[in-house]
């Protein structure tokens, strides 16, 4: 297994629409960076977001997800309310290779303001726009940035391709469009 550089990863979305829309340098005036780095793709956040409130003394079940437990926002700034949470979806749409799979990590400029983002790996054959989840940690209203990076993505390919693909399980998030809730 290797993790691939920023040739590969610039070959894959180009040739193979690996990633839609794809930035081929890494945009850093003013912004929160995104686009191709040397090793990984940082990606944006879109301007839909869910932001969980207990306004309904609501619990959180992933098994009996209720809407309920959020707001939907839409805006060029989030603010993720203090030790709270919100679900955003990516600017970009994946497609991953058959032997390829993914590890995302937050951006270190967030995560210097207490703001954590996790995302699952892409399993091969994955696609659709990325649900991210957005943790605010700290005592203090957090501002998210639309349209701005929020995570890096890195590949790593496989020696040869795995047997059973996300694709061929029929994986219930394959080909999600928008900022996907929990399904069982």
């Amino acid at each position: 297994m290797s993790i691939k550089n920023d040739r590969w990863i610039t070959e894959m979305a180009t040739k193979h629409g690996m990633i839609e829309p794809f930035e081929s340098s890494q945009q850093r005036n003013g912004v929160v960076s995104y686009g191709v780095s040397a090793y990984g793709y940082d990606m944006r956040v879109a301007s839909e977001y869910r932001i969980f409130t207990n306004a309904l003394s609501s619990i959180i079940d992933p098994k009996t997800f209720d809407p309920k437990s959020f707001v939907e926002y839409e805006g060029d700034v989030c603010i993720v309310p203090p030790n709270s949470f919100a679900l955003a979806r990516s600017v970009e749409y994946f497609r991953i290779p058959r032997n390829v799979m993914t590890v995302t990590v937050g951006k270190s400029t967030y995560a210097r303001c207490g703001i954590i983002t996790n995302v699952t790996p892409f399993e091969p054959e994955w696609e659709g726009y990325v649900t991210l989840e957005i943790s605010n940690t700290t005592p203090l209203p957090a501002k998210i940035y639309s349209n701005e990076g929020i995570a890096q993505v890195l590949f790593f390919e496989g020696d040869e391709a795995p047997l059973v693909s996300y694709k061929d399980k029929k994986g219930k998030y394959q080909g999600q469009v928008g900022v996907t809730l929990p399904k069982i």
